[in-house]
């Protein structure tokens, strides 16, 4: 491990420019669930638990017509939750490293969470590939409007997993409004805000040039789009992973490690070459 880690390390030290490439994992050491599995959804929503309901099941858009009650129910809870959670020390090793590259840091999660602008990262340099919890569209698409969910202020059943205050509305039409964020079979999601973060992250690429390093966190392979976005724009890449961290590629690396624990340690080898100092 020590060699492996002192590898990564000196991927870092020779970069000009820093993405992170995050997925579900990168949250759970900030307390947040894992959604892996039933048995792991099912113990953070017993009432879908016991109505035999899955993940993908729930997170469909066809549940806003249906059972809005129900739907926003698991959506409000997430919202309040995402909200109250304070980003892991990883996040801060992060910004810390771009700091100290000439191109900076920019991020590209798979994440809805809003973690890392929570954790002070610049909302410009962050790109989120299935939207947002924090942002709402109207359910009936009268327009291509997203708009902050910030007056949003959930109260939730947990035990029906049922949202007991009043419903988000578009304040255009007055439709039930949904979270910004791309379901499963969702064909009515709008990819403004997500297309234009993209667009700007192209731009950063064509700045760093090739001596990018990327830091992939908790990306399995379930829901590869995180994965395979850092492996597509090349540069050196550090995979920390605790359960899938295989790498292919003289130029990759695995660290079989959870994401705060993996930046810890990058953190201490990086302050033993003296890239920047101790605390």
């Amino acid at each position: 491990m020590d060699a492996v880690l002192a590898r990564a390390v000196d991927f870092i030290a020779q970069a000009d420019g820093l993405l992170v490439t995050a997925g579900a994992g990168m949250g759970v050491d900030s307390g947040l669930p894992d959604f892996r599995g039933t048995e792991g959804f099912w113990r953070a929503y017993p009432a879908l638990g016991r109505a035999g309901m899955r993940f993908e099941q729930i997170a469909a858009p066809d549940n806003f017509y249906s059972r809005p009650e129900l739907a926003w129910g698991f959506y409000g809870h997430r919202l309040a939750l995402y909200r109250a959670t304070v980003p892991h020390g990883g996040f801060a090793i992060l910004r810390e490293i771009g700091d100290c590259l000439p191109f900076g840091v920019s991020v590209f999660t798979s994440n809805v969470d809003g973690q890392f602008q929570a954790a002070g990262f610049d909302p410009l340099r962050i790109a989120e590939c299935h939207g947002s919890i924090h942002h709402l569209q109207c359910l009936e698409a009268c327009s291509d409007a997203i708009w902050s969910a910030e007056e949003v202020q959930p109260e939730i059943d947990a035990e029906n997993c049922c949202m007991t205050s009043p419903l988000p509305r578009c304040p255009r039409c007055g439709a039930l409004a949904r979270p910004n964020i791309l379901m499963f079979g969702d064909g009515g999601w709008i990819s403004t805000r997500s297309d234009q973060q993209e667009a700007r992250l192209e731009a950063w690429f064509a700045e760093v040039g090739k001596r990018l390093v990327v830091i992939e966190l908790g990306a399995g392979t379930a829901i590869p789009t995180a994965r395979r976005y850092g492996e597509y724009h090349g540069g050196a890449l550090i995979r920390i992973n605790l359960r899938e961290a295989a790498v292919r590629g003289d130029r990759a690396i695995g660290l079989p490690l959870g994401a705060a624990d993996g930046l810890a340690r990058l953190r201490q080898g990086l302050v033993e070459i003296g890239f920047f100092t101790a605390d």
